[in-house]
């Protein structure tokens, strides 16, 4: 079995606990976390574990004040990623009924608040689904995670080491993908026209919150 066999899985494990909403079971499993950290190799890991140390020096009711402040409150950082490709339109709401299919087919099951692109749960699907198959569904999703990557590091937030580790699991941007994370920085999402039907079927359309909590 590949270094990559191995190791990408656990490292998307650990990067969706990292992105999902800080709760109370979270000190409790950040030596663990370490040890994946440690064992992922110095791109991948570094990163990781400078967040893991932000978390364990930083009290757990702040940490989930500042998730929320970044996630909750500030569009440009956004954690459910066709909102990058799709904006709030009505091909937003069939790329997460695509996503939800795909997942079903895998074996993975949703609870019935968590929404099927949050980076938290595409880095599950990631991690369930194996090596192939996770990197290609977050290489489809690259141009938005770079732009998220960009977006919480400008704006100084702790959760940028985490999507540097994620960026860290895929292969080098080529120019399409360059590109592409340019036009979103410049353009952001698109908009539905005024007058359209709504989008899909309501329960996979909610305006974007923390995510899975």
């Amino acid at each position: 079995m590949s270094r990559a066999a191995t190791v990408l899985p656990l490292a998307w494990q650990a990067q969706s606990v990292l992105l999902c909403y800080p709760d109370e079971e979270l000190p409790g499993r950040l030596p663990l976390l370490r040890e994946v950290a440690s064992a992922a190799g110095a791109r991948i890991g570094r990163p990781m574990h400078r967040f893991v140390d932000h978390a364990a020096s930083t009290p757990q009711p702040d940490l989930a004040a500042d998730y929320v402040a970044t996630f909750d409150h500030r569009k440009r950082c956004c954690l459910f990623l066709t909102y990058y490709s799709y904006g709030d339109t009505r091909k937003r709401g069939m790329a997460l009924l695509r996503l939800k299919q795909s997942y079903a087919a895998a074996g993975l099951d949703l609870t019935s608040d968590e929404l099927p692109d949050h980076l938290a749960v595409v880095l599950e699907y990631a991690a369930t689904a194996g090596p192939e198959a996770g990197k290609d569904l977050l290489q489809q999703h690259r141009a938005g995670l770079e732009l998220l990557r960009l977006a919480l590091d400008e704006a100084a937030s702790p959760w940028a080491d985490v999507l540097e580790s994620v960026s860290a699991t895929l292969p080098p941007l080529l120019g399409d993908q360059r590109r592409a994370v340019a036009r979103l920085a410049a353009q952001g999402p698109p908009e539905e026209q005024v007058g359209l039907a709504p989008f899909a079927p309501p329960e996979y359309m909610p305006q974007p919150r923390g995510g899975p909590r």
